[in-house]
This record gives structure tokens, sequence and C-alpha cells, in this order.
């Protein structure tokens, strides 16, 4: 018997190692094996790495096959399924192309940094035509600044403006000339272009600028890998309200070394109508184009050209003073990339750019322009680079070092032309006047940044950044009485230190925990620092700059998890995530009213004294994010997901300006074969926390809006998308959205914010080739 025994434990552990097989991980290329590889077992809630030799093992005691995917940086992720009888254990990586405009490397957790999200890609499943804008409703945490239909910026967690690092492909930059920022970014790039937005949800990387209270990057569309020779896509978009439309052409040719890309299009916006029927003059035309050149000199070389130009015209803004005749934008930027696989040095990284604004706003369509004539022609010069190396110092440590440089210069007037006395009585001959908008000032920040990446273990990551900034500025051209109030007025220079600290925890394949701490120094900016008497606020004060303000800091807390479940039912995947943070402000910039100074233009009108810019002592915020996704019969998927923000100035005892309410968004999603769609419910609550001294005067009331959307692939490569928006026809404004100014002919009165559209019908059309 002892010899059966005997015999029957060999044949069980053989057996028990036999469900083990071991494979091995290689460079497609050249055959070496890739040590550290991050494996995911997607059957199963865990994960593991490859070792220094590529090798992993897998157990087939529960699965007669296993899906997995494998990342690693430089190589394109890789999904397989392992089947346990097949005869070949070899898994060959391909090398990634180049990312040379993207912030975030989607799906490998040790190279993104903390506390990042990234939007699928937004060239998919598009049923309307869209602003730039219009790409970060959907994103969790973000509102829209409105002025119109044209002037959209984004707001992220009570960030808005400079205070979040809005960049283009990694690192462009195009600051607006307009001081009531009627050409912010998002005003000059195709919507249909931008691929996704990558978003670092406050100062947890140094390694992009200096950042406040956010990095945004909006990545273009590049080509894809293998997809050689002529190629292209042309498109079309409609809505009824407002009649507006949108023509789009994008062509591509592409070979191993070389890529070429160049787009057109074209916008034509007429004024909307919102819920109640009300016709808002929103009306807009731009044409926009491209041409992007790459050159590959290897798979691991890249040398990119990037060229584009904007042309808006005939803008109108309606919570503006005045509109825009002409809007006109140019980017030129040059990037360079080399990765180093095997050495030290591992990666050379390096971008320059150049963008220049040309920008006309004028009154000749409002009803005062009969009192008095005005224009101004404004500009704005952005320039710049950054240069990056990447070291690594260990398989468990890597180290980027790097600088960069940003130089924006604004100039610009207002010409008037009183026609009229104050008591309404003709002049004649008019009185002209010249108004410096801008004082020919410029502002230069110089950074260096060293950022490390130290992996304590197989599933822990720690991450540690500092930045130091040198920024120089002056106002050449002072007015006499902002001298009056400056007399010691010169250059600037300041200094800047700015830092970070994060863990990145696997708690196991589904499963992640971070924590974050950022401390973001950012200067003011030239609206802060060198307005003098212009109206650039929600309300009707006028703003002087202050060029001693000091810098303002942001100390962020954040702590975030995210996780899933997958199921073998007809429940298939639950994810969830959450995130709270907390931000105590150093030196925070508002403009609060000075009694001791006095209205310059039109001095009988109330508010008899203007607003100045100074820092405060004592300022905070806090707040949360929340999302819950299920996908279910394998075809449907419900998402919801919420924002909320608490900020507040306890200087004034009051909340600081701009501040979203709480939001909730509901989603359910059909996807099957050629066919998707779409239900959207947004509830957004009511805002009492209100900044009075920045003209938040009355709560703004809460609002539902529902959207059904739908797409069609008709013919292979032919996709047709169509909309219904705010389906309810619900009259609404959000509390971001600016008053109503200088709209007497429209009869809109400047005690309303902004209304939004009513319902709206839309269809998109798009043919790839």
């Amino acid at each position: 018997m002892k010899i059966y025994h005997f015999i029957f434990m060999v044949l069980a552990a053989f057996q028990l190692n036999a469900q083990e097989i071991q494979y091995q991980i290689i460079d497609q290329s050249t055959g070496q094996p890739i040590a550290e590889a991050y494996i995911t077992f997607l059957n199963e809630d865990k994960s593991s790495f490859s070792d220094k030799n590529g090798f992993f093992v897998v157990d087939f005691s529960k699965h007669v096959k296993q899906d997995i995917s494998i990342t690693y940086l430089g190589y394109r992720t890789k999904f397989i399924q392992l089947l346990k009888n097949e005869s070949s254990k070899l898994i060959r990586l391909e090398k990634d192309q180049n990312e040379l405009a993207e912030v975030l490397i989607t799906g490998k957790v040790f190279q993104d940094p903390v506390m990042s999200i990234t939007t699928p890609d937004l060239t998919e499943q598009v049923t309307q035509p869209k602003n730039v804008g219009d790409l970060f409703r959907d994103i969790n945490g973000f509102g829209l600044i409105k002025r119109g239909n044209y002037a959209i910026d984004p707001s992220f967690r009570a960030a808005q403006y400079e205070q979040l690092n809005i960049q283009y492909d990694g690192g462009t930059k195009v600051m607006h000339a307009c001081p009531n920022r009627m050409d912010p970014i998002t005003t000059h790039v195709i919507p249909e272009d931008i691929s996704k937005i990558e978003v670092v949800r406050g100062p947890y990387t140094m390694r992009y600028g200096a950042t406040f209270g956010g990095l945004i990057n909006m990545v273009s569309k590049k080509p894809e890998i293998g997809n050689y020779g002529f190629s292209g896509s042309a498109s079309t978009g409609y809505e009824t309200n407002g009649n507006s439309s949108v023509n789009m052409l994008r062509l591509q040719y592409a070979e191993e070394k070389f890529d070429v890309v160049g787009m057109y299009g074209y916008r034509d916006f007429g004024n909307y109508e919102d819920g109640a029927g009300r016709e808002i003059p929103s009306s807009f035309r731009s044409i926009d184009y491209s041409f992007r050149m790459g050159y590959n000199f290897s798979n691991v070389e890249r040398l990119q050209l990037h060229w584009r130009q904007s042309f808006g015209r005939d803008v109108l803004h309606a919570s503006l003073p005045m509109d825009s005749d002409y809007d006109d934008s140019s980017m030129l930027s040059l990037d360079y990339s080399k990765k180093r696989h095997g050495k030290t040095l591992q990666k050379i990284q390096a971008k320059v750019y150049y963008s220049y604004v040309d920008h006309l706003m004028s009154n000749t369509r409002r009803s005062n322009f009969a009192i008095s004539e005005a224009s101004s022609p404004v500009e704005a010069t952005t320039a710049g680079g950054r240069v990056e190396l990447e070291w690594k110092l260990a398989d468990f440590w890597t180290l980027f070092t790097g600088t960069d440089a940003l130089l924006i210069s604004r100039d610009g007037v207002r010409n008037r032309l009183v026609k009229q006395n104050m008591m309404g009585m003709p002049l004649n001959p008019p009185m002209a006047f010249t108004d410096k908008i801008w004082q020919d000032a410029y502002l230069n920040d110089y950074g260096v940044f060293a950022e490390s990446r130290y992996k304590i273990n197989a599933s822990t990551l720690l991450n540690a950044g500092l930045r130091y900034d040198l920024v120089h500025s002056e106002i050449q051209d002072p007015e006499a009485d902002f001298l009056a109030y400056y007399p010691n007025l010169d250059s600037r220079t300041e200094h800047n230190f700015s830092a970070t600290l994060s863990l990145k925890k696997l708690l196991n394949a589904n499963n992640q925990l971070e924590f974050a701490f950022g401390r973001g120094v950012r200067s003011a900016n030239m609206i802060e620092r060198a307005i003098n008497h212009f109206q650039v606020g929600q309300d009707p004060f006028e703003y002087i700059g202050n060029p001693n303000l000091d810098a303002e800091v942001n100390n962020q807390f954040e702590v975030a998890y995210q996780g899933k479940k997958q199921f073998n039912t007809n429940l298939n995947t639950i994810n969830w995530g959450a995130s709270v943070y907390f931000s105590y402000f150093e030196n925070y910039i508002v403009a609060i009213i000075d009694p001791t100074k006095d209205r310059k233009f039109m001095p009988n009108q109330e508010p008899a004294n203007p607003k100045v810019f100074r820092n405060l002592d004592n300022a905070y915020k806090t707040g949360f994010e929340a999302n819950l996704g299920i996908q279910f019969f394998e075809n449907f998927q419900f998402n919801v997901e919420t924002a909320y923000v608490y900020a507040r100035n306890e200087d004034l005892s009051e909340s600081l300006p701009l501040t979203p309410p709480l939001r909730t968004k509901f989603n359910l999603q059909f996807n099957k074969n050629k066919f998707w769609s779409a239900i959207d419910l947004r509830v957004i609550s009511e805002q009492d926390k209100l900044a009075t001294s920045f003209g938040e005067n009355q709560a703004t009331p809460g609002y539902e809006l529902m959207d059904i959307r739908l797409g069609y692939e008709v013919l292979p490569n032919l996709n047709l998308g169509a909309a219904v928006l705010n389906l309810f026809d619900t009259q609404y404004f959000d509390h971001l959205n600016f008053a109503f100014r200088n709209q007497a002919e429209a009869g809109l009165s400047g005690m309303e914010r902004l209304t939004d559209p009513g319902r709206n019908f839309t269809v998109f059309l798009k043919y790839d080739f």
C-alpha cells in the first residue's frame, strides 16, 4: 500500500505542477526579455510582474483559458488569451510610437501621474457640432464659464482661467489677447481634431509648467500606427436651434518613416433661442486649418512640425460689453522625442512653440454706439518650450529632470469717439480718446523641475517632485493714473517654489488607492497685474490691476480610491471611484472694492468705486467627486457621477467667486454592433453660496436637463449621429454664466444671467476613407 500511496502523491504533485505554465515576454524586434512588465489577469482579481528574465507563471487549475493584459513603458499594451494546451510560450510586445502629445499613458498605472483622468476617444460617437468648451461638459468636476456661445472657459473644482494650466499637445499654449477673454485657448483649436482630454486634478506633477489648480492637456488626433497610405475623413453637422452648421475635412498620408496630416474646418453658428423662446445674440463664423508633418528617424525617434491658424468673424457676446469683429490666431510648434532603451538616459523630449493672437472688438452692433463709438485692437504673443530628460536609475527608480519657459506679451488700446455729452447733447465735433488696455506688459516664466518615481514594491509607487519658477514681469507703458497708483512701478522678479509628494497603491488588480499632497504656486496673471479701469468681471465694476500682488499658493491634499468587480452573470462589471480633497490657499487673489478710488469712465454711473486686485489672508476649498458604473447584459452601461466643491473666503465671510453647485449626471448607454444610443440626465442643484463682492447677489436656481443621443453605422465607415438636447425645452442658466451686458436693443436685462439654449435637434454625418 505504501508504494501506491507514494505513486499517488507523485502523480498529484505532477498534476498540480502541470496546471502552472511559464510564459516569457520578449521584445518583438530584438527578442530580448522584458523585465517588470505588468500583467493583469482579467478573469481573476489579481496581477503580477515578469521577472528579470521576462518570465511569469499562469495558473490553469481553475480555467482552461486566461485573458490577460500586459503593459510596459515604451510598448503597446497587449491583450491576449492564453490557452492551457497551446504550444507557444513566448509573448512578443511591440514598441509603441512616441507619445509626443500625451501627458498620460492610459492603462500604464505606474507611468501616469497620480490623481489623473482621461476621456475616451472624443472623435467617436459624435452626434452634434461642438465648441472645444463643450468637450469638458462630460468630465466629472468640470463646469463651463459662458459669456456667449463662443467664448467658453472650463472651470474645475472652482479653479479657472490661469489657475488651470491649460495646454495643447503636451505643452503648447495660446494666451488670450482680449481682457474680457473673448478668445480663450478653447477658441483656437478645431474641436473635431481633439481626440482626448487629459486631466491631473491638482498640483501633483511638476513637469508641465507651473500648476495651481490642475493640469489640462488637449491631445490632437495622431496617425495610427500601421495605417499607411492615403486616408482621411469628412464630416458635416447641423443644429436646428440657431440654424448652425459645421463642416470638416481631414486628409492624411503616412509611411513608416513619414506622415502628414491636414485639416480644414468651417463653422457657422446663428443666434439661438433659450427655453422661453427669446433670441440670444450668439452667432459667429470661424475657419480653421492645420498642417502636421512628422518624420520617424526610427521607431524610437521622431520629429514633428505642427502649424495651425484660426479665423473668427462677427462673434456676438451676449454677456460682454462689446463683440468681436475678428479673432485671428496662429500657432507653430516643433516637437522632438527619442527613446534609448537599456540606457540610463532613457528618453529625451523637447518642444518649442510660438503663437500670436490678433483681436478686434467693438460696439458697432450695440445700442450705445450712437452715444460713443468704441473699438479695441489688441494682440497677444506667447512663446515657450520645454526640454525633459528621463533617467532610469534602477529597475524601480525613474527620474525626470528638465526646464521650460513661458513668455507672454500683450498690447492694445481702446479707441473711443464720444458723440454726446453727459446731458445727452450731441458733440460737434465728437471727442476722441485712446485708453491703454495692456500698457505694453509682459510676463516671462522660466522653470526647472525634477520629479522622481520610486517603486517601493510590486504594488506601491512613491512620487516626489520639486519645481522652481523665476517670473519676470514689467508694465512698460503705464497710463499716468496707473503710475500715480504705483509710483515705484518697475520691472519685478519673483521666485516661486512648488512641490508634490504622492503614493499610489495597487491593492490588487482591480483596486487602487492614492494619496497626494501638492503645493502649487501661481504668479498673478496680466489682468490681475496690469488692467486699468476696465470692466473685466461678471459685474459692472471697473477693475484695476495690482503689479505688487504676491503669488497665490494652493496647498492641496487628496485621497482617491477606484475599483471594479467582474461577474460571470448578466451583471458583467461594476466599477466605482471617489476622491476627497482639501485646499488651503495662501495669498489668494480676488478683486475688492476700493472706496479710496473713483470710477474713471462715465463717472456719474454706478458703481462709483472700482475694484482693485488684492491678496487674501485666509481662504480654502474642499470637495469630492464620485462615480459608479454598471455594465449588464453585455450591451448596456449605466453610469452616475457627482461632484461638489465648497470654497470659502474667510476674510470677507463669503464664498470664493465662480464656485459651482452640486452637479450630478446619470447616463444609460446601449451599444451593439452598428448601433448605439444614450440618455443623459443632468441634475444641477441651487447655488446659494455666493461671492457678493464679485457681483453674485442672488442664489442661482437648480435645473434638470435630459439629452437623447444615438448613432448608426449606415455603411462601412459611414456613421450617422443624431441627438435631441434639452429635450423638455427647459429655460435655465448656470451659476457660472455671466450676466447680459449692453443688450438693451435685444430686450435682455443686465440683471439676468445669460440663458442657455432651449430644445435643440442635431445631426452629424462622418465618413472615413
